[in-house]
């Protein structure tokens, strides 16, 4: 038996590689793409669930310190209505000073944005001096309240303790809860006119 020439082995040796090839190393190639493919995606899907999350954590620390400021704000402003309380605290301050609280009672409630604005008229006789120190004990009260329409009048039948007499409205508010914050509403879509031809 003659032996075969070298290049009919190396004919041979291609066509078992083509067939290698053909058979097993491109599925695997079409496969290892799709894998990358998919891992691609999977990368990118993990990277947008990564910035969702940190987005996701900076609203938990903002929401953590908005709670924390309202916690603060909340004797200054509170969310329930105390009406007879408040109104109990100023006739007391008035007192404290030494006051005579002529008129006095809690005007209609204005509904704001996010709050309420509650209007206290209040009329007092006194002394100057008490006076100031009614001012001074109610901006330094734990809720705020702001002094509005003051008017001073000198009484005509002076004594030593009531020289005067003063009106003005002291305002103060309350948060709306969230229930009651109204929504805007959403513009209704503007139909357009249609060309008349005449």
């Amino acid at each position: 038996m003659k032996p075969r020439p070298w290049f009919q082995y190396l004919i041979l040796v291609g066509i078992v590689g083509l067939l290698a090839y053909l058979v097993y190393f491109k599925p695997k190639q079409s496969e290892i793409q799709s894998l990358r493919a998919e891992r691609i995606q999977i990368e990118e899907q993990v990277s947008r669930l990564q910035t969702q999350k940190r987005q996701m954590d900076k609203i938990q620390a903002d929401l953590v310190q908005l709670n924390k400021a309202m916690a603060e704000l909340e004797p200054l402003i509170p969310r329930k209505k105390e009406t007879g309380e408040i109104l109990r605290n100023v006739q007391q301050l008035a007192y404290d000073s030494q006051l005579d609280v002529v008129h006095f009672q809690s005007d209609r409630e204005v509904a704001k944005e996010y709050y309420t604005e509650l209007p206290i008229p209040i009329e007092i006789v006194g002394s100057y001096h008490n006076l100031g120190a009614f001012f001074e004990r109610m901006g330094k009260f734990p809720r705020i309240f702001n002094i509005e329409d003051f008017v001073i009048r000198a009484l005509p039948g002076q004594t030593s303790e009531t020289t005067i007499s003063a009106s003005f409205t002291a305002k103060t508010y309350f948060f709306l809860d969230i229930s009651q914050i109204k929504r805007p509403e959403k513009p209704k879509p503007v139909k357009e006119a249609k060309d008349e031809k005449f």
